[in-house]
Formats: structure tokens, C-alpha cells, sequence
């Protein structure tokens, strides 16, 4: 059997360092949340398709994708979207849109309020 050794990806492990560090600060789940689903194997983390992220999250909320951002769809509405990753056609998408794409160590220094994961 094999031993598990977490992420080997050296921007992982200091992002899973500032969320843990995040999480201490402020007492907020979300942080908590967000740990737990980076810290799992890559083939079993989250990838999510942009009209999926349009159909659920509202204009003035912040969506967290604890993993990939995929290009599938288009977004009918601006939105703030944090994640993990990016696809090349899906940064480009969302900024077509009027959103931003900003990823999970910018939403921490920011530490903003409306925030949805979706995994």
C-alpha cells in the first residue's frame, strides 16, 4: 500500500499553506472548505464548465472553484470567478464577458464576503 503524500506541486502547497493560514485568521469555513478539496488527489479534483458557473452563481457573488475552470458555454452575465486553474479559452471567455479571472491567493488577500464554492 502506498503511503499518501499530498500534493507534490510546490504553488499547491503554498497556496494549502496561506488557506490554512487564512483559516486561522478569520474562523471562516469557506477557507476550511477550500483546503480540503485542493488537498485531494489531481484526478479527483474539481473541473467545471463555464455555464454550469453562469447558471448557479448570481451577479454580485464571488464563485471559488477549488480546481480547473474549463471553456465549455459562454456567461451571459460579469462575474468574479476564483479557481485553482484556468483553461486558456476559459480565461479569455469570462473576461469577454466584462468578469474577471483571479485566482485563489488574489481572493485571499482581498478577503471578500459573498463567496460560493462550487465543486
Amino acid at each position: 500500500m502506498v503511503k499518501r503524500s499530498g500534493p507534490t506541486n510546490p504553488s499547491l502547497k503554498r497556496l494549502l499553506i496561506k488557506l490554512e493560514i487564512a483559516y486561522r485568521k478569520t474562523k471562516r469555513p469557506i477557507w476550511k472548505a477550500l483546503i480540503e478539496k485542493l488537498n485531494t488527489p489531481r484526478r479527483k479534483r474539481v473541473e467545471v464548465n463555464i455555464f454550469k458557473i453562469d447558471k448557479f452563481v448570481k451577479e454580485n457573488e464571488i464563485a471559488v472553484i477549488p480546481g480547473k475552470v474549463l471553456s465549455v458555454g459562454e456567461l451571459s452575465k460579469p462575474l468574479t470567478i476564483a479557481a485553482w486553474r484556468f483553461s486558456k479559452k476559459a480565461r479569455v471567455k469570462i473576461e469577454k464577458s466584462g468578469g474577471k479571472a483571479i485566482s485563489i491567493n488574489e481572493l485571499i488577500e482581498s478577503n471578500p464576503k459573498n463567496l460560493k464554492i462550487i465543486c
